[in-house]
């Protein structure tokens, strides 16, 4: 990472007009960069597909690959007729939920997140992209106990509890937004357990998991749902599902 990019450097340091106050903070970023804190937490923001999503510590950044997710969820609005509803389950940052509500005028979206330290992320940036999207704080297996909706999307947490990860993820993101239980698998069936249950029959649930569990979670989503498909990522792996609610 080069931190001399003045790009990078923009949004810490364009209200400083003190050379010497530039020169400590600029050491500091390098300093904490050097201790591996995700390049995303040093300038406060992280690209996702047209959006500029604030993070920081306590909430997990948005990867690249997620973005796959709202554009199968786009394509599923763009046949749809109406007001059409959307859950976002375990939002994180907001940052599907927004892209969702930005680019698809009909979508009516609730964002679910049950961490305090994310849900400070999800509000600050709904109240500055859309304020339209709903904030529904509490697990998913708790909420919205009477909604029905038509397409849920997930990003649940299925790292498996032993799998080792880079120190910038590892020591820095929350470890409740990447593990998913020993297996990786306990917390994806509780997502799909909680989609299945919100959605209207025909309704869609698109999942993210890793290129391992593809069997696994179709397995599980066999259960209540049809027409499950196993979709591949920006590098060719097998990275998503998507399922029809019966």
């Amino acid at each position: 990472m080069d931190l001399h990019n003045p790009v990078i450097l923009e949004s810490t340091l364009a209200n400083i007009v003190d050379e010497q106050t530039i020169e400590e903070t600029f050491a500091t970023l390098v300093e904490r960069r050097i201790g591996f804190e995700p390049l995303q937490y040093l300038t406060g923001t992280a690209p996702f597909r047209h959006l500029e999503i604030e993070v920081g510590p306590g909430v997990l950044v948005p990867r690249p690959e997620s973005e796959l997710l709202v554009e199968a969820v786009l394509q599923h609005i763009s046949n749809m007729e109406g007001i059409v509803s959307v859950v976002d389950l375990g939002a994180g940052s907001g940052a599907l939920s927004l892209a969702v509500a930005t680019e698809a005028e009909n979508a009516r979206v609730i964002a679910v997140e049950k961490s305090p330290e994310a849900i400070f992320w999800l509000k600050k940036n709904v109240s500055r992209i859309d304020e339209k999207v709903r904030i529904v704080e509490g697990d998913v297996s708790d909420v919205l106990i009477d909604v029905k909706c038509d397409l849920v999307i997930a990003n649940p947490p299925y790292i498996p509890d032993d799998q080792v990860l880079p120190r910038d993820v590892a020591g820095f993101e929350p470890h409740i937004a990447l593990f998913g239980g020993p297996t990786g698998i306990e917390i994806p069936r509780q997502f799909i357990a909680a989609a299945a249950r919100l959605l209207k029959s025909g309704g869609v649930l698109v999942i993210e998991h890793t290129e391992e569990q593809g069997l696994v979670i179709e397995g599980e989503l066999a259960l209540d749902f049809e027409n499950v498909v196993l979709h591949h990522d920006l590098n060719d792996r097998p990275r998503w599902s998507s399922a029809v609610r019966r």
